[in-house]
């Protein structure tokens, strides 16, 4: 489940001052310049909400939108928490934020439903329209040609009706498919985006998430006293800025009891993870959602409990193949996990995995989260 940011009537430049304050968070003098060029665009966006307002009921005319804006940078730098500050600050009814491939698997979803339409992807634009004036969409990444077909006039068409859009990306506008069949296609896609949007570099610096994963020890023992108080804090951290629940999140129609749920991190029970009815099919839904994932209690791994470790099995595989990131606390001492089973290939594979699921190598390896099928449609 995604959770709504809500409004807080601040501007980005007070968010971040907040934020600032906040205990283990790192100030960059990047993210300041960027926050400068956020602050510009949050004071169009307010003075557009004004007049706009004013025009109602007494004027058929409208202001002219705002330009929207494409943000992007390399991995860690910091996009994805300066977009959530914009979204967290704009006091828009009409407003949405949501990861860019689980928008492509809606589109494709929506178009589907809209196949009688004489023309579905204007009738999809329009449906857009209707419940959508500001539109987020992280992590922006073309890699499929069917979403390229589309992109380019879908993007036009919102952009015609006046939608305004705030992506990021971790490549600039003329690196997005770069290799991709039928490229050509795609390029007044391309230039679309570098004339209707305000394209801001986020130059290289820290990895914000590097830094803070690699201070903190991610795996732990569970019988210390101070490991939830360690796991707490870490995900704090990580979570800074972001709205965060402690109930459940669905997966493939099916509620999940977590610690803590905040938009990029989920907290869970090792019971509630791996006992139940789950497969790799949710393994996989969570993987692709969530860059990092914490689970708590993890047992050592026996005859007795054959059911729940078969199920961890599959967690690590699909964590590891999607490079996810796991803070977790074991019962023993991850290389001892699966005791005089140890010695079998399996265990052995999943054991490696865990120690290779620590190093700086694995933890520069980018998020992927690609491929996400959505049933129905999920508000943002």
């Amino acid at each position: 489940m995604q959770h709504p940011v809500h409004s807080t009537g601040v501007s980005p430049k007070a968010w971040y001052r907040a934020a600032c304050e906040k205990s283990g968070f790192v100030s960059d003098a990047r993210q300041q310049e960027a926050i400068e060029e956020l602050e510009k665009f949050w004071q169009q966006l307010m003075e557009f909400k004004s007049k706009r307002d004013q025009f109602l009921g007494r004027s058929l005319l409208s202001p002219e939108v705002p330009k929207g804006l494409y943000i992007w940078g390399g991995v860690g730098r910091g996009k994805t928490f300066l977009m959530d500050g914009l979204y967290h600050c704009v006091p828009f009814r009409r407003k949405r934020r949501i990861h860019f491939h689980n928008f492509m698997a809606e589109v494709h979803h929506e178009m589907k439903r809209l196949a009688r339409e004489h023309d579905p992807l204007m009738a999809l634009a329009d449906g857009i329209v209707r419940s959508t004036r500001l539109l987020c969409l992280d992590e922006f990444h073309v890699d499929d040609i069917a979403d390229a077909m589309i992109l380019g006039r879908l993007l036009g068409a919102l952009l015609e009706r006046g939608v305004i859009l705030l992506t990021t990306s971790n490549f600039s506008p003329d690196e997005l498919y770069p290799h991709g069949l039928q490229r050509q296609n795609f390029l007044p896609a391309i230039a679309l985006l570098k004339r209707e949007l305000k394209i801001l570099h986020l130059e290289s610096g820290p990895d914000f998430r590097m830094l803070q994963m690699e201070r903190d020890p991610l795996f732990m023992r569970s019988a210390d006293a101070a490991a939830d108080g360690l796991m707490d804090s870490l995900f704090q951290r990580l979570t800074a800025g972001m709205h965060a629940d402690t109930d459940s999140i669905r997966v493939r129609h099916t509620g999940i009891p977590v610690r803590r749920a905040a938009r990029e991190v989920v907290w869970f029970d090792f019971s509630e993870l791996c006992g139940g009815h789950h497969d790799q099919s949710d393994y996989l839904e969570i993987a692709h959602r969530y860059p990092t994932v914490f689970v708590s209690g993890i047992p050592e791994m026996t005859a007795e409990n054959g059911a729940e470790a078969r199920r961890f099995t599959w967690l690590i595989d699909v964590l590891y193949d999607n490079h996810v990131k796991l803070v977790a606390s074991f019962e023993v001492a991850p290389d001892s996990l699966y005791g005089t089973a140890g010695h079998d290939s399996e265990a052995q594979r999943i054991a490696s995995r865990l120690i290779e699921m620590q190093t700086h190598r694995y933890l520069e390896l980018p998020h992927r989260s690609r491929n996400v099928s959505l049933t129905e449609h999920v508000a943002d």
